[in-house]
């Protein structure tokens, strides 16, 4: 979750940068794709 939540914050502050060279950006595609470890187990994405 640490990493999922760094990733996110890492996407915004590029798109802040950005943003004052073209308005238009767009952040998509921000998935968990593999995960080990914790309660649940491991978790791998399916739908790729």
């Amino acid at each position: 979750m640490e990493a999922f939540c760094a990733a996110s914050i890492a996407a915004v502050t590029i798109y802040d940068m950005v943003k004052a060279v073209q308005k238009d950006v767009v952040i998509s595609e921000l998935k968990l794709l593999h995960k080990t470890g914790g309660k649940s187990g491991e978790y791998k994405r399916t739908d790729l």
